[in-house]
């Protein structure tokens, strides 16, 4: 597991970014909006790599909310690093299909894979339960945003804010 502060090579997808606009009533909805906005603040202070992808930037341009949309397209603006989806992303993204996941998730996690991303994070459970069924088969780790950030804070891999 990475553990330099400046280290951290962190993928979104898409339903991380959104979840900041979800309504906030629910516990869980609530910490994980609260989760990944503390990790927005660790990339915009320099202490981690966001790492995005072509296939998030389709995805967030089909957001139906153009004020939703035009934010998430604004914090994309912070992405270090934009993977491109080419022929080793689609193959890889068909293995992953064969594994279960769905072909845009499939992309994700191929584009996390390719930017060499330490952490996929996503708030899809679907997602989540795949992933831990076939982790050995991946390449990236695939967690929550508020369970990863709870373990990162415990052993100190937050910056000092």
């Amino acid at each position: 597991m990475q553990t330099d502060l400046q280290g951290w090579r962190i993928y979104f997808d898409t339903c991380c970014l959104s979840r900041l606009f979800d309504k906030q009533r629910q516990p869980r909805i609530r910490r994980e909006a609260q989760a990944i906005s503390r990790i927005l603040d660790q990339i915009r202070m320099g202490y981690w790599h966001w790492i995005s992808s072509n296939v998030l930037v389709e995805e967030v341009e089909r957001v139906p909310d153009p004020g939703q949309r035009s934010q998430i397209m604004n914090w994309l603006t912070i992405a270090h690093q934009t993977v491109a989806v080419g022929s080793p992303e689609i193959t890889r993204g068909k293995q992953l299909e064969a594994l279960g996941f769905k072909e845009l998730d499939a992309l994700h996690i191929a584009c996390s894979e390719s930017g060499e991303a330490d952490i996929f994070l996503t708030t899809d459970d679907g997602i989540l339960r795949r992933a831990k069924r076939s982790s050995l088969n991946l390449y990236v780790q695939v967690a929550n945003p508020y369970t990863w950030l709870q373990g990162g804070e415990e052993n100190e891999y937050i910056g000092n804010d």
